[in-house]
């Protein structure tokens, strides 16, 4: 196989790995854990102003990403539009991410409709050939995901969500053996996700926080391994389990604080390669662990300490709600990620329209996510919250 195109592919795939993930040790250390981990990157700016938290907050159109159980309780119809240059430390402005939503609440259905696209440009590149560097064809990379999904009310407190997307991820669209293969591959995933808020709920010394709660748990993402080359060195889908919890701890009308928290965990399984009696790899490690069975096996591998925390709180003022402020903390285990940093966010509404936005302060120096901003559109009519 051609040696200079093989690693063209690779060059891009450890720039979408990089630009998703934004950790930097571990790239450098070994392989990622997952193909396209482009669709766990935080949607919308409310959200990630909040230390990356949607799971049991998500009230609007993105929550086909954070918990599609929640349109549920959603009415009327909303778009939602994200747009955000990424990895601004590599100032590189054909790397960006966008997000577009859309729901629709029918009551002759019986519940909401949702879609979203996502998608992810990862840039320019050059294609060389075997006998030098001399270019042979610019090309650009790119990932995308279109999703469409249906949620309804199973009981007065409880939703469930149902999305399938489509897949495909564009990181060397030429011919790399002569035989008609491309770093080019595509499939489909899955999400199955509840969410409960409780309409009365009696808590020992708290007292009545019926209409104050909501929990949710989503997992996204299940489906076949993505192939991109060679059938055998298949990469899993990044599989993710989020439990989410969101409270009311203020509500006056024209004061409301919300506290949010989830706990993220990818339910992906790899396995090292053998190595002899001191310690020198001797094969090539044995093939990821294919659904079902990984979302089982994943819990050997690290266990706990691989659940991420988001947590942020937010402010809103108005009656109805005008203006927004938000702060959130993330943290990655230092074995598994070590990703930590601040979030910070403001919004605004008027009748049919909001803006959100918001800002990341990497803890560590030179973080390839620092000072990333998101800003997100939404226009809602015809309906209002539950």
């Amino acid at each position: 196989m051609n040696s200079q195109r093989i690693g063209s592919i690779f060059s891009v795939a450890l720039i979408a790995l990089v630009a998703t993930t934004a950790f930097v040790p571990q790239i450098m250390l070994g392989q990622g854990e997952s193909a396209v981990p482009f669709l766990l990157i935080a949607p919308n700016a409310r959200a990630d102003g909040m230390g990356e938290a949607g799971g049991a907050l998500a009230d609007d159109a993105s929550a086909v990403f954070w918990n599609p159980a929640s349109l549920a309780f959603q009415s009327g119809q909303e778009i939602s539009l994200t747009h955000s240059n990424w990895l601004p430390q590599f100032q590189q402005s054909d790397l960006f991410y966008d997000f577009l939503s859309y729901r629709n609440h029918l009551d002759d259905w019986g519940g909401t409709f949702s879609a979203s696209v996502t998608y992810l440009s990862l840039g320019e590149f050059v294609e060389t050939g075997p006998n030098g560097p001399d270019p042979l064809s610019t090309f650009k990379a790119f990932e995308t995901a279109v999703t469409a999904g249906y949620a309804t009310k199973l009981f007065s407190d409880l939703g469930l969500g149902l999305n399938l997307r489509y897949i495909h991820s564009s990181l060397a669209p030429f011919d790399v053996q002569g035989q008609g293969r491309k770093g080019v591959a595509s499939t489909v995933s899955f999400d199955v996700a509840g969410m409960w808020k409780p309409q009365a709920l009696q808590v020992p010394g708290i007292g009545e926080i019926g209409d104050r709660l909501s929990i949710g748990l989503n997992i996204s993402n299940l489906g076949p391994k993505l192939t991109y080359i060679d059938a055998d060195q298949a990469d899993p889908l990044p599989t993710n389990l989020r439990l989410g919890i969101a409270a009311n701890v203020i509500k006056t009308e024209y004061n409301n604080v919300n506290f949010v928290v989830d706990f993220t965990r990818l339910l992906v399984r790899r396995h090292p390669a053998p190595t002899d009696s001191v310690g020198n790899t001797i094969g090539d490690p044995p093939p990821p662990d294919a659904l079902p069975k990984a979302l089982f096996t994943a819990w050997g591998d690290g266990g706990l300490k691989k659940v991420q925390i988001g947590t942020g709180v937010e402010y809103w003022y108005g009656s109805p709600r005008l203006v927004a402020l938000r702060f959130g903390y993330f943290y990655e285990h230092p074995q598994y990620g070590n990703r930590k940093f601040l979030t910070f966010g403001a919004g605004v509404r008027y009748d049919v329209y909001g803006f959100d936005f918001s800002y990341l302060s990497a803890i560590e120096e030179n973080h390839p996510l620092a000072e990333t901003l998101r800003f997100t559109l939404l226009i809602a009519w015809g309906g209002k919250e539950e």
